[in-house]
């Protein structure tokens, strides 16, 4: 494991909290969904470790960040990871953004386009009408905080990961992911589920097509969280975007192919 720092940044009634990993080209990673800095999987952020140094981001009122305890949209978090940027004082780092972090990416590439090298864009969509959404059934399972942590943990799982793996990924790591489900404030589950809810409606629309820098997307065509469709749709949308597509993968592939996927980014950041 690279070493690390942690530290917090008051901004805008909140105090944000980023870890820093690694060293080289500076990388912010933006995390998804009731997920915080400490949900990735070790081997994925060691191997991008390794070629750059990496910020990762707790978004507001979670993990170890706090925030004023108001509705925030899509467009805050975005602020938000610009003002980290801005007061690490980080010169035009490169982004990834997975799920929710995805959306994130996308509108501060749009909000602070001089800040940003590069965007990578795992597992996430364009948000608005040009979206392909999850099923009724898969959302309603996906932001249910009903049960015991054991419960939502397996019940989380079942959703990212594909069926022929999900119970086994239970086995190793429900005890971690029911941990940290235990620790989630249902008050920010619910702002989070909101300021998605307001993305999938608007999005940035054709806006999309206005992202000016060099973009990777990836996806696992496995996906049932946010349809793999998504991921072309934003190629066809971004000028000269990159895409990979994970053979099997689910909405958390990063964790089935942490090497490959890593080597891949790390690929993508080394061209000029």
């Amino acid at each position: 494991m690279a070493a690390e720092s942690l530290a917090t940044i008051p901004i805008d009634g909140a105090k944000l909290a980023y870890r820093r990993i690694g060293n080289g080209r500076p990388l912010v990673v933006l995390n998804g969904f009731a997920a915080t800095s400490a949900d990735w999987d070790p081997s994925f952020i060691d191997a991008l470790a390794s070629s750059n140094e990496l910020i990762l981001v707790d978004n507001r009122g979670i993990g170890s960040s706090t925030d004023n305890g108001r509705p925030f949209g899509i467009d805050q978090l975005a602020d938000d990871a610009a003002r980290v940027i801005e007061m690490l004082d980080v010169e035009r780092p490169s982004v990834l953004g997975w799920s929710m972090g995805g959306f994130i990416a996308q509108r501060l590439a749009l909000q602070h386009p001089d800040r940003i090298n590069k965007l990578i864009l795992l597992s996430t969509n364009p948000g608005g009408a040009n979206a392909d959404l999850a099923s009724a059934d898969v959302w309603s399972k996906l932001i249910d905080m009903s049960g015991t942590p054991h419960e939502q943990a397996r019940r989380l799982l079942s959703l990212v990961f594909p069926r022929a793996i999900a119970e086994s990924v239970y086995r190793e790591f429900g005890d971690i992911v029911a941990a940290a489900r235990a620790q989630l404030s249902t008050d920010l589950v619910s702002r989070q589920v909101a300021a998605m809810d307001a993305w999938h409606r608007t999005g940035i629309g054709n806006r999309v097509r206005e992202i000016n820098v060099p973009v990777l997307v990836a996806t696992g065509t496995a996906d049932i969280v946010i349809p793999p469709s998504n991921a072309l749709k934003l190629v066809n949308a971004i000028p000269g975007a990159w895409l990979a597509q994970f053979n099997g993968g689910g909405h958390a592939f990063m964790y089935q192919y942490p090497r490959p996927l890593a080597d891949l980014i790390n690929g993508f950041l080394e061209l000029r």
